[in-house]
C-alpha cells in the first residue's frame, strides 16, 4: 500500500512535460476565448471549467495514480504559473500578447456596439456592472473598459459620481464659514446699545 502512494508510475520528466504542455494549452484556449470568458462566470462557464479540469486530468497524470505523482503535477502547475506571472509583470510585450489589451465598451454614455459584439457581451451585463460600481445606468458612464483580466472598470461622468468624505468635509468647512459670516453680518446690523 505505501509503495503505491509514493512510487511514481511514469518518468518524472514526462509528468512535468505533460503538466507544462497542458498548462500552455489551457492558457492559449483561454486567450482565444477572450476577456469575456473571464469577466464573470455564469452557469455555462462553470460547467466548462469543471469539465475542462476532468478532461485534462488524464493528459497531466497519465496512468499514474500515485500520491507523489499528483504532488509532482501540482508543484509543476504552481511553479509554471508563478514563472509566467512574474514574466508578465516584467515584460509588457508578453503581457499584451498573452493577456491582450483593454477594450472600451462604453464611451460618453453610449455603448460601443462593435466592442460588445466582439466580446459577446450583452448590454444587460454592462448595466449590471455599472450598478455595482455606483452608477444608475449607462448614460452616467464617461468610459467603461473590459480589462484583459476580465474586470470591467467603469468611470462615471464627473457630475454623476458620489460625494467622497473629502467632498463632505469641504462642504462642512464652507457652511461653517458661511455661518460665521452671517453671524458677523447680523452682529454688525444690530443697533448699538
Amino acid at each position: 500500500m505505501w509503495h503505491d502512494l509514493v512510487a511514481v508510475q511514469m518518468p518524472i520528466v514526462e509528468k512535468i512535460l505533460r503538466t507544462v504542455a497542458v498548462y500552455a494549452l489551457i492558457l492559449v484556449l483561454f486567450r482565444l476565448a477572450g476577456k469575456r470568458g473571464l469577466a464573470g462566470m455564469n452557469t455555462f462557464d462553470m460547467v466548462v471549467v469543471f469539465l475542462l479540469s476532468n478532461v485534462v486530468q488524464n493528459a497531466i497524470i497519465g496512468s499514474d495514480n500515485s500520491l507523489l505523482g499528483g504532488v509532482i503535477g501540482a508543484v509543476t502547475l504552481i511553479a509554471v504559473n508563478a514563472v509566467v506571472i512574474r514574466w508578465l509583470a516584467r515584460d509588457p510585450r508578453a503581457a499584451r500578447l498573452l493577456e491582450g489589451t483593454a477594450t472600451t465598451v462604453v464611451e460618453d454614455g453610449r455603448l460601443v456596439p462593435g466592442a460588445l459584439r466582439s466580446l459577446a457581451l450583452r448590454p444587460s451585463e454592462l448595466e449590471h456592472a455599472v450598478r455595482i460600481q455606483n452608477g444608475d445606468d449607462i448614460g452616467e458612464v464617461a468610459r467603461a473598459r473590459l480589462e484583459p483580466d476580465g474586470q470591467l472598470l467603469v468611470a462615471l461622468k464627473a457630475d454623476e459620481q458620489s460625494a467622497t468624505r473629502g467632498d463632505v468635509e469641504d462642504l462642512r468647512r464652507r457652511l461653517a464659514e458661511i455661518e460665521r459670516l452671517l453671524t458677523a453680518i447680523a452682529a454688525d446690523r444690530r443697533p448699538p446699545g
